[in-house]
């Protein structure tokens, strides 16, 4: 084999140019979307406005459009985020700013909107937009109250600077993992695992599984994606059970279960409550499968507990 000359400076270089162009189709992404949006939430306004009940005419309009589009469309137009699109508008109509431009992603702006206060919210927005926040930034900023800190500190240089330490600069592959992004664009999602060789190894074996769990159970889902907000959790298993006529959501953890455990499964369960089940059905059952339990902590909390 001829001895050919390392090639690591043209490696890099085409490295750097892939990288550069996923970031600009990132950006189109972000930016094409949001203001899609933005126009959504536009039209459902102006539509609104041609109902005698507002109020009353709003609500019905949203759900109509939400079931025409997820049928027509797919995930991405639930009531909730049609809603989250209407405030968007009402929110940003009238702001003449860096957000005219719309620059951040639809996550930032989702959590953005949160902020009453209307020169709170454009610090935080041009702050993201000039230091190239992710979304996890953008929150832990607000969470510091970086903005009070600020108008309150003689040194407000030292003080941002002290607040940027420990930043998170996203990444396009990070960005295209964004559930919105892969809603948007039709992109069929890909599942993200904790505690991955437990809850492999279930699947492997899960009409063993089934049967060890008792009667009546069928499987439903493997991480299963509910969103609140900018904030998206996921469900390790979802099964149904025919014979109790209810759903029973799985989670699995190596190791001792833990406060934070217990206040995150009870909300996997009164999201399915409120917004999954039916009427004829019962509650929904959360089980935490784990290496280790505090048998007060399960008892307190109403969640089973499985070691």
């Amino acid at each position: 084999m001829p001895n050919y000359p390392s090639n690591n400076e043209f490696h890099k270089n085409v490295v750097k140019l892939l990288q550069a162009a996923r970031s600009q189709v990132v950006r189109q992404v972000n930016h094409t979307m949001v203001h899609t949006y933005f126009e959504i939430g536009k039209m459902i306004v102006e539509e609104e406005q041609l109902g005698k009940d507002r109020a009353e005419y709003g609500a019905h309009l949203v759900k109509d459009l939400s079931t025409f589009l997820t049928k027509e469309l797919g995930k991405g137009f639930s009531m909730t985020n049609l809603q989250q699109m209407r405030s968007f508008y009402l929110v940003y109509q009238k702001q003449q700013t860096v957000s005219a431009e719309f620059k951040l992603s639809w996550s930032h702006y989702i959590k953005l909107m949160r902020i009453e206060d209307e020169n709170q919210r454009r610090f935080y927005e041009i702050e993201a937009v000039q230091n190239n926040w992710s979304v996890r930034e953008l929150n832990r900023q607000f969470d510091s109250a970086l903005y009070e800190r600020l108008s309150l500190s003689r040194d407000k240089q030292g003080v941002r600077e002290l607040s940027e330490k420990g930043q998170v600069i996203s990444q396009p592959i990070d960005s295209v993992k964004d559930p919105y992004i892969l809603e948007f664009l039709d992109l069929k999602e890909e599942t993200r695992y904790s505690e991955s060789d437990l809850e492999n190894a279930i699947i492997d074996k899960l009409e063993h599984f089934l049967l060890e769990m008792g009667k009546g159970f069928t499987f439903v889902a493997r991480q299963k994606r509910i969103s609140f907000n900018e904030d998206h959790f996921y469900l390790d298993l979802v099964f149904y059970n025919r014979l109790l006529k209810c759903f029973v959501i799985i989670d699995l953890k190596i190791g001792k279960i833990k406060h934070q455990d217990l206040g995150q499964m009870q909300m996997y369960v009164n999201y399915y409550d409120r917004h999954v089940k039916l009427k004829d059905e019962n509650n929904t059952i959360g089980i935490i499968l784990c290496q280790d339990k505090n048998e007060t902590l399960v008892e307190i909390t109403g969640v089973l507990g499985e070691c």
